[in-house]
């Protein structure tokens, strides 16, 4: 799914008609969202016992479930397996659930149809606080501590199925509910069931309320035996089925270098090294999968860049798609959302840990303010536009310029959400263990410091950003080390009337423990680790222009006795993280040796990539909003689960990215 440089807008939402009794009914299909005689009990009939739900949960194997849905509509079907999981006794697998949705419900209208379900009241709430609303592409929801997973795509589904199937079989279940095939033809073609077979684990199942002869013989086509059952109500018949055939491999339409040539090897343990955000999201992410993990620092945790005491939760708005504004969109929406449940479970305390009070961004092109103020309507959630005098109520100060005003964001002291991470049940972390240098052993990474063997286990994943040189095998992964220093300044009756985050040129939040944490400058090739008075007085005079009714108040202050903090951040040449499988870098240049003579040729074989190895670094300046979700898509990787972003941005983040670049451009 390449939207690159196409314009950006929320997605379609969808048109709801509702009935005198107060039932859904879809304006852009002509047809009901769910049976009017009684919506529940045919997702149970036709759905759950239609798959052997829960029985199969009870026998689990893997300890994990998957389910596969196309058209999520109310949600219905996801609230009442969720109900249903949640009513087993322990121990129950984890349970993933993918839905995709091409014209998903807002808000306002998700919790009227949800009015009607009084036995789903809870788990309904609980999904309406983690609405993604109408923001394009795909969006993961953590649930029940991490137990739950609800990937929610909101793509057509004749582009997303590919998508995911090119990564192989991950289902075990699936809920076939589109619209009907007389009304949404283009959900019940061939393509689409193959598809289906594609991402389909061995004995996968199937359940759809149609029991139509095209989609019969598609499925049947497509390798799945298809039985009739009773249907629901008025309807006579349905189907069900499981797969009795393995899918037939689809050809690549781009080369593959992205997928590694072997399936990753089964893990049980995990290495981490490095305990800053991205290190500490990432042990957190795999212990949820029952992964036993140590986590490794040379020093204390964050005790690099991760270490300052406010950071902001930030995001960038653009006015066409491209794979840095898609994934800084979506990796925001996924931790605003993540945070905020820490805050919610005492994992973090709000004041002394940070505050999701929401942030102000000024920008200076009006005609991109103009042109997206009108788009963001429909998601007032993610961004509104707002001018100066609009946005005093917002921050308790009047701004300089108009801006974006994002509700979800706030600050938040870094170190402490790198304890709420490092403190996940199953994550051991060792501290102060000098240089960690990594091996490969017969069967497992080592981790040895001072040649002592630390620790030991399948995979391992290298989060020591500017310092990536645990192995010489990943000197030739392009970074850089950004200087950034950030000033102390003590908080003060004109302060105190901050309410939210403004970011500027610089940014500041309201004051933590009595003082604001401002900042911060950007060098880039300067390795000075001291505290630089001049740096001081950078950032205080960018806060004077930002806030000129301060500007006595900031000259007052002695650039001399100011306390900060310096950091070096550490980014990519194109600003996106790099994460994913490490790549065997010799091996892969002989690989893909005929792209240094046709950059857009297809070459069919998978990439070479060393066996267990995964590399999670370069967030740059935007570690508290990136990380989460890169935690998220590594595990998953990990775990040969759904993926929670689309290939594409898998891609943008790759390492092997450089490599392919290079040999484009005949540089190697």
């Amino acid at each position: 799914m390449n939207r690159d440089n196409q314009p950006w807008w929320p997605v379609a939402a969808a048109e709801i008609q509702w009935s005198e009794r107060g039932a859904p009914y879809s304006r852009q299909f002509d047809d009901v969202y769910y049976s009017r005689e009684d919506g529940l009990a045919e997702s149970e009939h036709v759905f759950l016992a239609g798959n052997r739900l829960p029985e199969r949960w009870s026998h689990c194997a893997d300890g994990s479930f998957r389910i596969g849905e196309t058209g999520f509509g109310t949600g219905l079907n996801f609230l009442l397996t969720w109900q249903r999981w949640r009513e087993l006794p322990p121990p129950r697998p984890r349970l993933h659930y993918l839905s995709i949705e091409k014209h998903p419900l807002t808000r306002e209208d998700l919790a009227r149809a949800h009015g009607h379900w009084t036995a789903l009241a809870g788990v309904a709430e609980e999904l309406r606080a983690a609405w993604p609303g109408l923001v394009p592409g795909q969006h993961r929801l953590v649930l029940e501590g991490g137990a739950l997973i609800l990937d929610l795509w909101w793509e057509d589904v004749r582009e997303a199925l590919p998508d995911l199937a090119s990564h192989g079989p991950c289902i075990d279940a699936w809920y076939l509910d589109g619209f009907a095939p007389a009304r949404n033809e283009s959900m019940w073609q061939q393509p689409l069931f193959d598809a289906v077979a594609a991402l389909s684990r061995p004995g996968a199942s199937f359940a759809t309320f149609t029991a139509a002869g095209q989609v019969r013989r598609g499925l049947a086509q497509a390798g799945f035996e298809a039985h009739k059952m009773p249907g629901f109500g008025r309807k006579r018949e349905s189907l069900r089925g499981e797969l009795v055939r393995p899918a037939t491999a689809v050809e690549p339409k781009v080369t593959p270098w992205d997928l590694p040539d072997a399936p990753p090897p089964p893990a049980d343990s995990a290495l981490v090294i490095g305990a800053g955000l991205a290190g500490c999201s990432t042990a957190a992410a795999l212990a949820h999968r029952g992964l036993s993990v140590t986590l490794l620092d040379a020093q204390a945790l964050a005790g690099q860049a991760s270490g300052n005491e406010q950071g902001i939760l930030y995001t960038r708005l653009s006015r066409r798609h491209s794979p840095l504004t898609d994934f800084a969109l979506q990796s925001f929406r996924f931790a605003a959302t993540r945070y905020a449940q820490l805050f919610a479970s005492g994992a973090l305390q709000r004041g002394s840990d940070g505050e999701l009070c929401g942030s102000y961004h000024e920008h200076g092109d009006p005609d991109e303010l103009a042109l997206l103020a009108g788009r963001l309507v429909s998601v007032p959630e993610l961004a509104r536009v707002l001018s100066p005098e609009r946005a005093e109520p917002h921050l308790g100060v009047l701004p300089s310029r108009a801006g974006f005003w994002y509700p979800a964001s706030g600050w938040l002291n870094p170190p402490a959400v790198c304890h709420a991470f490092a403190g996940t049940p199953g994550v051991r972390f060792q501290e102060h263990c000098g240089e960690v240098a990594l091996q490969r052993g017969k069967a497992h990474w080592e981790a040895r410091g001072d040649g002592e063997l630390l620790a030991r286990a399948s995979i391992a994943i290298i989060c020591t950003g500017v310092s990536t040189d645990a192995l010489p095998a990943l000197d030739w992964i392009p970074r850089q080390a950004i200087r950034g220093q950030t000033s102390h300044i003590p908080g003060s009756n004109v302060s105190s009337a901050l309410k939210a985050v403004l970011c500027h040129a610089g940014y500041i939040a309201p004051a933590r423990e009595g003082r604001h944490c401002i900042g911060a400058t950007f060098n880039l090739r300067d390795e000075d680790t001291t505290l630089r008075e001049a740096d001081h007085r950078h950032n205080l005079d960018r806060l004077a222009a930002a806030l000129p009714q301060w500007r006595d108040d900031i000259e007052r202050l002695d650039t001399g006795a100011l306390a900060g903090r310096v950091g070096f951040r550490c980014a990519s040449p194109d600003y996106l993280p790099i994460a994913g499988p490490v790549p065997d870098r010799e091996a892969f240049l002989r690989t893909f040796a005929q792209l240094r003579k046709n950059a857009r040729q297809l070459i069919a074989d998978r990439g070479p990539y060393m066996s267990g190895l995964y590399i999670n670094t370069a967030h740059g300046s935007r570690g508290l909003s990136s990380t989460p979700l890169v935690a998220e898509w590594l595990a998953s990787l990990v775990c040969g689960e759904p993926a929670p972003i689309c290939r594409e941005l898998q891609r943008a983040l790759a390492p092997s990215r450089f490599l392919v670049r290079d040999l484009a451009r005949n540089r190697i």
